[in-house]
């Protein structure tokens, strides 16, 4: 079970932009169940996207579609149109989900609109991997939809460290380093401008190692 929660308008708002027409990807599984990314969310995040904007004075093309699952390629491919169509997709699946779709359309920004806790990806049948730490502050916009805290074997955020060869980390031969990963997305978005940003140390009282916690929701129906 992955649990999430859609960011706040006002965060959306600001990770959307820079981009004119947007793809409101929804994820119709996992986070389906905790009411951020499922179809009917998607169109509830939409109208309060446009109403936002629109009260902003500003000009939005917001398109809606929802795939059963974005971490597993099968059903990411219905998405192709819809994201060809869009500058940019608002990704409410997990951050693994941001990060399988950001891996398929490698020319397209892939923007976080929910925070994850807790995350695993089906590389293929029996073996998963992790891919989102489930930090509660998710910032895969500025790294091109690969998450450094959790890819990285060094955990940095403000990368890379210099011991990497041909794409691989000094602490194995078959580990990619995250951050030759992280510039070379960057490069194909023309974001290289992010690596600039410095990231302050994670704030741990947003994540599970501040102790257990629960989602609570008023409505229970799916």
């Amino acid at each position: 079970m992955i649990v999430g929660e859609q960011k706040s308008i006002a965060e959306i708002k600001e990770i959307v932009a820079p981009y004119r027409k947007i793809l409101i990807l929804g994820c119709g599984t996992c986070v389906k169940t905790c009411f951020a990314g499922g179809e009917e969310d998607v169109a509830v995040l939409a109208s309060a996207l446009r109403l936002a904007c629109k009260k902003d004075g500003r000009t939005i093309e917001v398109e809606e579609f929802t795939v059963e699952r974005q971490c597993e390629d099968e059903f990411i491919q219905e998405s192709a149109r819809s994201v060809a169509r869009n500058e940019a997709v608002l990704s409410l699946a997990c951050g693994a989900g941001v990060q399988a779709m950001a891996r398929r359309f490698k020319s397209t920004p892939l923007l976080p609109g929910v925070n994850t806790t807790f995350i695993g990806v089906l590389e293929k049948p029996g073996l998963f991997t992790e891919e989102c730490s489930a930090c509660g502050d998710c910032k895969l916009a500025l790294f091109g939809g690969i998450c450094p805290f959790t890819r990285c074997a060094k955990r940095l955020l403000n990368g890379p460290c210099g011991g990497s060869k041909n794409g691989k980390c000094e602490i194995g031969a078959d580990t990619d380093c995250a951050w030759h990963l992280i510039i070379e997305r960057l490069k194909a978005l023309g974001q290289l401008e992010n690596l600039r940003i410095y990231i302050p140390p994670k704030n741990w009282s947003a994540s599970l190692a501040s102790g257990p916690r629960k989602l609570v929701r008023e409505d229970h129906t799916i």
